[in-house]
């Protein structure tokens, strides 16, 4: 399959390709459609645990294993963007130090 260039924003989970992008983009991937549909997934993921954690933070005995999940999804979805990224974005997502060492 065809790999494609698009343009990531982790906090609003935007992924367009280059055609359609506008505005502020952290990251540039080179992806195939599958890779797109998977990260996306990802992105609703984590917008969907973060929407439980939220409700959550306004009970006082809530679980930190909500957090614990938000954390380790965004983990992935960096390690999917590290994978995938040029080596421009490679190199800014190692200067985060988000991903474990290995």
């Amino acid at each position: 399959m065809e790999k494609k260039t698009y343009y990531i924003a982790v906090g609003s989970g935007e992924m367009p390709e280059p055609e359609e992008a506008t505005g502020n983009f952290e990251f540039e991937i080179q992806a195939t459609k599958e890779e797109v549909d998977k990260l996306q997934e990802m992105f609703e993921e984590l917008a969907t645990n973060e929407e439980d954690t939220a409700v959550r933070a306004t009970i006082s005995n809530r679980s930190d294993k909500e957090n614990e999940l938000s954390d380790w999804n965004l983990t992935e979805i960096y390690r999917m963007l590290h994978e995938l990224g040029t080596p421009d974005t490679r190199r800014h997502i190692e200067a985060m130090h988000v991903l474990p060492r290995q």
